[in-house]
């Protein structure tokens, strides 16, 4: 019996994602068709299509998971300890003086293989 129930719910939630995707299509659907309206009505009415699209999926099971994620996810950045103004100004300035040292050296390299190649090919000077 348990399984049944899951199943119904399994196919209210397909017909709420399906009923959710008609209901944007047809709301930018007449976004479009009443383009004669003022824009701000037209662009409410969107909202308003979209805002009940939201309310509807956070009804099914998957919404009601992305919900709760959205909510965990919440909580544990509130943990995080975030660096101070001056840590961030040092490691910034640490990982541009490093990337111009690492760029240096490249040109470096780089400069010292194309005069070995053109020696050894007799293009040098």
């Amino acid at each position: 019996m348990n399984t049944q129930a899951e199943q119904s719910a399994s196919v209210i939630d397909i017909v709420k994602q399906l009923a959710s995707i008609v209901s944007v299509v047809a709301g930018v659907a007449a976004f479009y068709y009443f383009s004669e309206i003022q824009l701000l009505y037209r662009v409410l009415g969107l909202i308003g299509v979209l805002l009940a699209v939201v309310a509807m999926l956070l009804t099914t099971a998957m919404g009601r998971s992305v919900w709760s994620f959205v909510i965990e996810s919440r909580q544990e950045v509130r943990k995080v300890v975030w660096p101070t103004r001056d840590e961030t100004m040092r490691t910034t300035l640490m990982v541009l003086a490093m990337v111009s040292v690492v760029g240096v050296v490249l040109w470096a390299l780089d400069l010292l293989l194309y005069s070995g190649v053109r020696y050894l090919t007799g293009q040098g000077g």
